[in-house]
């Protein structure tokens, strides 16, 4: 059997999103400037793929502008704020549980001269709105914030954060990365208070190189990329239309029957911490229920180093990663499993189990009666090395 459970790193690219790609890359090839027909096929693809994301959303079609991913979406977001905004103020806010593609994006600005205060989270990995209120400043110009965690799947209040950031000044930019959280959450940016949100496609069964950016009509932000004009110039070059059209497909896909798909994946979420809980010296650093995210447990088993782990399991069949994916190949320590309090053998030795909608619980308990399998093994391994 094969149970791929990395889901939070990429999911497989569905039929539906498949066959619009290649219709397009086939037969509606054109490029959206283009006047004539061909090019207006292309824009409509476009066209179509807004209103779907709009919809979910409940924003305006032209709040939504595409990008090439997630990381992108970040960093157009964060770096074009900061510099539209900076005569108001060179203070930013954020936590020490960000992707990378926040943090580095805050390593550079903290560079350009801005000042960056990171927020503590608690031991499930949480943001409290009031340590956010209390780093806010006068000179405080955005507020950039995750949704789902990616590496233990701790849910942040991002409704009472954003009440609590525009109470305070309603001109702050709060920014949320929603990169894990989109297509298993419902998002309403306008009810919540978000400014801009960054979304990628390929977390839920979309495109790699596909992601939008939702910017508030108003905010101020400076486009990364100059060229043709495309996107109203916010973010120039002829647009990826396969990516673009899938993506739309994607998020149509997502959104039908969203909280019947997401109240399986909690059930089986829940069973399984149970049974890895069961098993000894296995510690779950996730929460249970919907105090976490639907689709992502880490879990550490002291004394034996993920790497080990993850290659013993995928030797059964079983595909999970050792951290966030973008970060897996580095050795520095991971800094969500730090802010959390957990010590340096416990980091060392944490996986991530992942899901989808299309996870069922079959896989779940063969990834279980694998890990209790191969337990006693790799724990020979570790004494063998003493």
């Amino acid at each position: 059997m094969e149970a791929y459970l990395d889901n939070a790193a990429t999911t497989v690219v569905s039929e539906n999103v498949k066959d619009i790609m290649i219709k397009v890359m086939s037969e509606d090839y054109g490029n959206p400037s283009s006047l004539h027909m061909k090019g207006i096929i292309a824009e409509n693809y476009i066209k179509e793929a807004k209103e779907i994301i709009a919809k979910c959303l409940k924003v305006n079609e032209k709040e939504i502008i595409f990008t090439s991913g997630g990381t992108e979406s970040n960093n157009t977001a964060l770096i074009g704020c900061a510099r539209a905004n900076r005569r108001a103020g060179m203070h930013i806010v954020t936590s020490k549980v960000e992707h990378s593609s926040v943090s580095s994006v805050m390593a550079y600005l903290e560079k350009e001269g801005f000042e960056v205060t990171y927020v503590d989270v608690d031991k499930n990995g949480q943001v409290s709105p009031d340590k956010v209120k209390a780093a806010l400043r006068p000179d405080t110009i955005i507020v950039s914030i995750m949704h789902i965690n990616n590496e233990i799947g701790s849910v942040m209040p991002i409704a009472d954060i954003g009440e609590a950031v525009h109470a305070f000044n309603k001109n702050i930019v709060f920014h949320v990365d929603a990169i894990q959280s989109f297509g298993k959450l419902k998002i309403l940016p306008k009810k919540m208070n978000i400014d801009a949100l960054s979304v990628s496609g390929h977390k839920f069964h979309g495109p790699k190189g596909s992601g939008f950016l939702y910017i508030r009509e108003g905010v101020k932000m400076h486009p990364l990329i100059y060229g043709g004009g495309q996107q109203k110039g916010v973010r120039s070059g002829t647009e990826n239309v396969p990516a673009i059209a899938g993506l739309g497909q994607a998020v149509r896909d997502a959104y039908e029957n969203l909280t019947e798909k997401m109240d399986r994946l909690y059930d089986i979420k829940d069973k399984f911490i149970d049974n890895m809980l069961s098993l000894p010296e296995v510690y779950v650093n996730s929460s249970k229920g919907k105090e976490g995210a639907p689709h992502i447990i880490s879990v550490s088993v002291p004394g034996v180093r993920s790497e080990v782990m993850l290659h013993s399991l995928e030797e059964q069949g079983v595909y999970v990663s050792s951290g966030s994916a973008c970060s897996s190949h580095k050795q520095a320590l991971s800094s969500t499993l730090a802010a959390i309090g957990l010590d340096k053998e416990r980091i060392d030795s944490t996986v991530r189990f992942s899901m989808c909608d299309n996870t069922t619980e079959e896989e779940m308990n063969y990834a279980y009666e694998t890990v209790k399998m191969l337990l006693p093994k790799v724990r020979i391994l570790r004494r063998d090395k003493k």
